[in-house]
């Protein structure tokens, strides 16, 4: 019986309560074990399993982007020299159109060919590979067929350009600094006055003695004149090489009073090449993104685990 009373009381200190559970060694050594065994049940994802995650994210957020937001171009021609070089690559803003934002005067726009402008340049087709990674943006596509001018009038303007004289606008003379040294405005090929029909635009390559623009395409459907609703968007930045990286603002020419209202809205051989659109950009930004979400996820997994 003696030793039955001494044991009990080794359980009890001098009050006789129970220790608490931090008091007891064997307590601790049970709560480690058992944070062991929840880990070794649950172990770390590794990169690899991860990694199809990010793939996914990345691509998703590349498709969105290039689709609403911006998308990269490759320029394969000498049409807008100097102010864009063959191998140049240029964001263009694609967001300010959902919002309705139409060109502006002065602004550099893609376009799809708005009538057969590029039919005398031959286009691949594209295996099943090339059309879905053009989709998504990772490469450049094979079937699109797009051009980079200059924005000289809208919708509603007057334009004219005689022999040894400047582009005219709305009575109001363009000085074009622009233009590639050694070009004049457009003594190759004088026209107008014309009146740009509302929903278009007439554009003009830089490099006006090497431009296929609206002035060689008067007598096609559209008489030369692009429709707003077939222009991409806007080239804003030179991104690419980053010996040229420069921004494509307005210039001040189109803010002269009388040649009508800016609205400044920010998007986001005779050489008639088309324009290559290059999937890097989306694709940069959209691993980019990935990037956060997929180790924030990772983050949480880790702390879950740590919880328990």
């Amino acid at each position: 019986m003696g030793d039955v009373a001494v044991g009990a009381r080794s359980g009890r200190d001098e009050g006789g309560e129970e220790p608490s559970d931090s008091s007891r060694p064997d307590a601790v050594e049970n709560d480690g074990d058992d944070a062991q065994d929840g880990a070794a049940a649950r172990p770390h994802r590794s990169f690899w399993k991860e990694l199809p995650l990010l793939v996914g994210i990345a691509l998703l957020l590349a498709l969105l982007i290039k689709t609403f937001l911006v998308q990269a171009f490759s320029i394969p021609s000498d049409s807008m020299q100097n102010t864009l070089q063959r191998g140049d690559r240029v964001l263009v803003d694609k967001l300010t159109p959902w919002f309705g934002s139409e060109p502006e005067r002065g602004e550099v726009v893609v376009f799809h060919d708005p009538s057969n402008w590029l039919s005398n340049e031959v286009t691949p087709e594209p295996n099943i590979a090339q059309k879905a990674l053009s989709w998504i943006g990772l490469m450049p596509s094979a079937e699109e067929k797009d051009l980079i001018k200059r924005t000289i009038a809208i919708g509603g303007d007057t334009v004219e350009c005689k022999k040894g004289g400047p582009v005219i606008v709305n009575g109001k003379e363009l000085d074009e600094p622009y233009i590639f040294p050694g070009n004049t405005p457009c003594d190759d090929f004088p026209f107008g006055p014309l009146t740009v029909p509302k929903g278009k635009i007439w554009v003009m390559g830089d490099h006006r003695q090497n431009s296929q623009d609206s002035r060689y395409h008067q007598q096609d459907p559209t008489q030369g004149f692009v429709p707003v609703s077939d222009v991409v968007g806007r080239a804003v930045v030179v991104a690419w090489p980053v010996t040229r990286w420069s921004t494509l603002p307005v210039p001040d020419t189109y803010d002269q009073p009388g040649i009508g209202t800016q609205t400044k809205a920010t998007a986001l051989g005779l050489d008639a090449a088309g324009l290559a659109p290059v999937g890097l950009g989306p694709a940069a930004l959209g691993f980019a993104g990935a990037v956060p979400v997929v180790l924030w996820r990772r983050r949480r997994l880790t702390a879950g685990r740590t919880d328990r």
